[in-house]
């Protein structure tokens, strides 16, 4: 039995616990299978050549049986830590099997793209391998991926356990339900800027959420320029430079209680672990939006340079998902961290999908990057309907 069942929730119950561990044990095995194959096969396919087709086909048997023993032990599980609809949309719980269900459906239809490939290789020539390669490079990605939900997921209480905290249908609607965004801020002197650990109030909720709607607001700008971008309007490639704005308005309202707005300097603020981290992302998406806009524009010329916007979108993305805020109520905790998920599903959408565009690189390949600037231009648009209440 693999070690990592042992410290799973299957060790841990009262109830039908070696049915469990042994749906635990197949899942996990089939997962290490058929991930731990793409990473394989990866290596196999960059190597090129035309003796990979066969290696290639027999991989595609394995992963079917793989996928097969992976949906009947996931299901399995599911059915033992979630008992109904309510759990599975009211806990983070049930949300995150759902995003992992979300993430395995792009896997196979990843995986049935490949195959049709593999199937159509005697005649595809290079171009047939090398489409081939691109595919499994995203498939390896978003495989690797689900390794971030696993890793949530095993850090969530089962959504069996989670009975008075879960939370009604009703309200996680509420949190996805379109409402005019906030333009306009409280002001700074209503906020408790001064006191870090004073309890949140509305005034706190409402700052918050303005800063949500406005940085939506210039994402949503950067996705619309993409798109024309896409459709072939040359000056819109200066998109990324929308992301200097972003960083001076993330700037001024991350932290209310330091500089430049609040009471405490500058140097005095670096002396926080939080406003330290908050100055560092607002470098990050400044030096980010000037390298892309770099690459954009032809002025970075590196092909591998290119490559970096889709890998910490696709990275980003995954790391959201074990993103969490902590709180002392399990249902508060939940329904402010609901809306990371779709966040992290768009973010894995761009960087997958801007990593297709950049690397099939060849006439009639224009879908992924269509893709990528409508999911970019979504991420505005779930930041700007972004609530707290």
């Amino acid at each position: 039995m693999p070690r990592p069942t042992w410290v799973s929730h299957a060790a841990a119950r009262l109830d039908h616990r070696g049915m469990l561990l042994g749906l635990d044990v197949l899942h996990q095995l089939a997962a290490s299978v058929w991930i731990g194959g793409l990473v394989h096969l990866l290596v196999a396919v960059l190597r090129g050549g035309r003796g990979d087709a066969a290696t290639i086909r027999r991989f595609s048997t394995l992963a079917m049986v793989s996928v097969l023993a992976l949906v009947v032990g996931g299901v399995g599980l599911t059915l033992g830590y979630v008992d109904g609809p309510r759990a599975l949309i009211g806990t983070a719980y049930g949300v995150m099997v759902l995003t992992k269900v979300f993430l395995l459906v792009g896997l196979l239809a990843l995986g049935g793209a490949n195959y049709l490939v593999v199937r159509r290789l005697e005649g595809a020539g290079g171009d047939g391998m090398a489409r081939l390669r691109r595919f499994v490079e995203v498939e390896t990605g978003l495989a690797l991926t689900v390794f971030f939900a696993a890793a949530s997921l095993t850090s969530l209480p089962p959504a069996v356990d989670v009975v008075t905290d879960r939370a009604a249908f009703e309200e996680v609607a509420t949190r996805f339900t379109p409402r005019w965004p906030a333009l306009t801020s409280p002001r700074h002197e209503e906020l408790p800027a001064d006191d870090p650990n004073a309890p949140r109030t509305d005034a706190d909720r409402a700052w918050s959420e303005y800063n949500h709607h406005v940085s939506g607001l210039f994402v949503l700008a950067m996705g619309l320029l993409a798109t024309a971008e896409a459709a072939g309007v040359r000056w819109a490639r200066n998109w990324p430079l929308v992301f200097l704005g972003l960083g001076g308005f993330m700037l001024v309202r991350n932290d209310p209680g330091a500089w430049p707005l609040g009471s405490q300097g500058f140097w005095a603020g670096m002396r926080e672990p939080s406003v330290v981290q908050h100055r560092l992302y607002v470098l990050v998406v400044i030096l980010f939006g000037v390298f892309e806009w770099m690459v954009r524009t032809g002025r970075l010329r590196a092909p591998r340079a290119a490559l970096v916007f889709p890998l910490v979108a696709a990275a980003g993305g995954g790391l959201l998902l074990t993103h969490s805020h902590a709180s002392l109520n399990l249902k508060t905790e939940f329904l402010t961290e609901v809306t990371h998920i779709p966040l992290a599903l768009l973010g894995i959408s761009i960087g997958w999908s801007r990593w297709l565009e950049l690397r099939l690189a060849a006439p009639g390949h224009r879908l992924p990057g269509w893709l990528a600037s409508v999911a970019l231009a979504l991420v505005g648009v779930v930041l700007i309907f972004y609530r707290e209440s």
